[in-house]
């Protein structure tokens, strides 16, 4: 793929944010648009440190609808994070995503996946087992062909009950969409950001 110097949609300066970008953002951290950390502030939470909600905040209305279902999925679903996170992975790496493989990284260490667990995703699914394994597998087979088998559906509603397994089939189809998004838009990861494996 060739990269242009700059992303093709660029995330919003400080001085573009109004009221209803706030709102957007608001809706992923649960607050009030006037809540929000304002942009260019330094907060932790300032929503300008984040390229992918400067970006998403390009449309408001769009990004406040996406990101109240994102932020389900991130801070209320019932699949385990870590499994979330084993899928986000496999699916920045299938896709070779560099932004999202970035981005992820950091989340699946906080969610409890060690390096050596992330570096692993990289080889395959010889190096997992049990429900990690069948997450992997699951995430595999949906990315090749666009739906799980019925014999892994029924698998992953044994092991992970009917809530958690369509929680996992959302959280695939949500990262691969927006993973297109940002790779379309050529968002890049903040320098020494973790590099996308071979």
């Amino acid at each position: 793929m060739t990269m242009t110097d700059q992303p093709l949609l660029t995330p919003l300066a400080p001085q573009e944010w109004g009221e209803d970008e706030y709102a957007a953002v608001g809706a992923l951290m649960g607050i009030p648009g006037d809540q929000v950390p304002r942009a260019g502030s330094g907060d932790p939470r300032d929503p300008s440190r984040f390229d992918i909600l400067g970006v998403l905040a390009r449309h408001p209305k769009l990004a406040r609808k996406f990101l109240i279902f994102n932020a389900y999925l991130l801070q209320d679903g019932e699949l385990p994070a870590r499994l979330r996170e084993l899928a986000v992975l496999r699916l920045a790496y299938a896709r070779r995503s560099v932004f999202f493989w970035a981005e992820h990284v950091r989340i699946a260490r906080a969610s409890g996946l060690s390096d050596d667990e992330i570096a692993r995703i990289a080889c395959g699914n010889s190096g997992f087992d049990g429900v990690d394994r069948l997450v992997l597998e699951a995430t595999d087979t949906v990315l090749t062909t666009g739906r799980a088998t019925p014999q892994q559906w029924r698998t992953l509603v044994d092991e992970l009950g009917t809530h958690q397994a369509m929680e996992l089939l959302f959280v695939i189809g949500t990262y691969g969409m927006l993973a297109s998004a940002c790779d379309t838009w050529q968002l890049r990861p903040p320098p020494d950001s973790p590099e996308l494996p071979d």
